[in-house]
């Protein structure tokens, strides 16, 4: 959905929420029902979360330098069996 905008001579402007590519270049004011024009604005655009940010810009520093691994990662120690599993059947 896209928000549209419009303009009534008498009432001002109002917007619309349409289908994108559905909206009309001339549409009835809910207030007067008088012939209002449609509004070429900016789309509204939403701003990232911080961390959200972040990724995006290592993401794209890892397409011309990626970061290169020079050793294994240490193995995680095991933690014990849960004591139910021992009882399940084995293949």
């Amino acid at each position: 959905m896209a928000t549209y905008a419009y303009r009534c001579q008498d009432c001002g402007e109002f917007e619309v929420r349409l289908p994108i590519g559905t909206a009309e270049a001339v549409r009835d004011c809910p207030v007067c029902r008088g012939a209002s024009r449609r509004l070429f604005t900016a789309p509204h655009l939403s701003r990232l979360s911080p961390a959200m940010s972040a990724a995006l810009t290592r993401e794209e520093k890892s397409r011309e330098a990626p970061e290169v691994v020079t050793s294994a990662l240490p193995r995680r120690r095991q933690s014990p069996p849960h004591p139910a599993l021992s009882r399940l059947p084995r293949p």
